[in-house]
């Protein structure tokens, strides 16, 4: 199989060629076809396997066929739930167009929106948004959606978490009723279905992979440590492995924060990114993690979803997640494009729930390890920490439904909302 095959146009084989791919991945040999013959489609495939170009290189062509209108009034709308991510598949969007002639932009909430604003006045055929922004730039009288041809929700499992359901429907009311549906999921769940049934209209299905499989070349590792130890155990890890490019997980914020200078103290070059961070100070962390000046990059699982690392050769779980999905979403970050990667978990006796959710998920085993001088703690409770409105799985909907009916007011934590708001919503969500 071959990108030519796929009925791709001489322009993006081109640009793809440019990029250096080959051969198209299963999720673009999958879901290209049917979205060129104007389809529905819902499509299910992990982080790494090449999702985005499975919408985009389709979503170009389509537009490329036809007339370029005199305002370039936005025709294609790609929805994502952070910033990092919006700005993952801009970057994508550009390089893919790059022998088209057609206007791509991205708006998301945390920067100055003026330059976003200028761009739109300048005409823009494909625009990448975060909800917020876009409902936000939307009442001001910068954009509008009612030429739009071609709707993507892109990471669709995670807007939902993330309370985004009133916005896209408040989205969903501005946009022709006769249009193209793509929506993009890690995960299918019974909420997922359900929405998918609410904006597509006789979809074609396509799934890469199995639902909530981890990638193969993925090596995965436990290790049991007691929870006071888990500082100490990461920092050897690091240190006598002289892991020189390492993603680390934790639940919080706060926590986040404590364990970089835990580690920049111990000598480790660090950096902190999650949501209370300013997109400046994220977009500064990233690139110096890509470049190599930090070592480890310590984040949480909102601020983490989307980024593109490549060659990410470690992930480490400094604390389990407790919704099991998430355990997928994170170890996808390395083992992307055929590359190995390991994937390490620091476990503690209050997280045995989380571990045996986990492996029941992804319907495994991982194997445990115990290094010497970070035993667990023989006499700890395994009943698992409280975490606030996320204490545990059987919280989740609840708590998803909270959200959702808030999202007006709470759930943009990613898009521009007010000072005061976004420190309330951030106590609230403790991520």
């Amino acid at each position: 199989m071959s990108f030519k095959s796929l009925g791709l146009s001489d322009a993006l084989l081109k640009a793809i060629s440019k990029k250096g791919y080959t051969t198209p991945s299963p999720i673009q040999t999958k879901a290209i076809p049917p979205i060129l013959e104007g389809k529905d489609v819902l499509a299910s495939a992990q982080t790494g396997t090449g999702k985005t170009a499975g919408f985009t290189l389709p979503l170009l062509q389509l537009l490329s066929q036809k007339n370029i209108l005199r305002h370039r009034p936005v025709r294609a709308l790609v929805l994502t739930p952070t910033r990092e991510l919006a700005a993952q598949v801009f970057a994508n969007v550009k390089e893919y167009s790059e022998f088209l002639d057609l206007r791509s932009a991205v708006i998301f909430g945390g920067v100055n929106q003026r330059p976003q604003v200028a761009k739109l006045r300048q005409g823009v055929d494909i625009l990448v948004a975060t909800p917020g922004r876009l409902l936000d730039l939307q009442n001001q009288g910068f954009l509008s959606l009612s030429k739009i041809d071609i709707l993507v929700l892109d990471e669709a499992d995670r807007m939902l978490d993330m309370g985004f359901l009133r916005d896209i429907e408040r989205i969903m009311k501005l946009m022709p009723s006769r249009r193209q549906n793509l929506m993009f999921s890690a995960t299918f769940s019974k909420e997922i279905k359900k929405l998918a049934n609410g904006i597509l209209h006789h979809p074609v299905q396509v799934e890469a992979t199995p639902e909530n499989s981890t990638v193969e070349a993925i090596s995965q590792k436990i290790y049991r440590v007691a929870k006071g130890k888990k500082t100490g155990l990461i920092i050897k890890l690091i240190s006598d492995g002289n892991w020189q490019q390492v993603l680390v997980f934790t639940r919080t914020k706060h926590g986040a924060n404590k364990l970089c200078k835990k580690m920049i103290g111990a000598g480790i070059t660090a950096a902190a990114i999650h949501g209370n961070k300013s997109q400046g100070a994220r977009t500064k962390a990233l690139a110096g993690f890509k470049s190599g000046n930090v070592s480890a990059l310590v984040a949480t699982d909102i601020a983490a979803r989307g980024l593109d690392i490549p060659l990410l050769p470690h992930v480490i779980n400094f604390e389990l997640p407790n919704i099991s999905e998430d355990y997928v979403h994170r170890i996808g970050r390395t083992g992307r494009a055929g590359a190995r990667g390991e994937a390490i978990s620091l476990v503690s006796a209050d997280e045995t729930t989380y571990l045996r959710d986990i492996e029941k998920l992804v319907g495994e085993k991982i194997p445990v390890e115990i290094v010497e001088g970070f035993e667990p703690d023989p006499n700890a409770s395994t009943t698992p920490i409280k975490q606030g409105q996320r204490g545990g799985r059987n919280n989740r909907q609840k708590n998803s439904n909270s959200r959702s009916s808030n999202s007006g007011r709470t759930g943009n934590n990613n898009d521009s909302k007010s000072g005061k708001s976004r420190r309330n919503r951030n106590k609230r969500r403790q991520r």
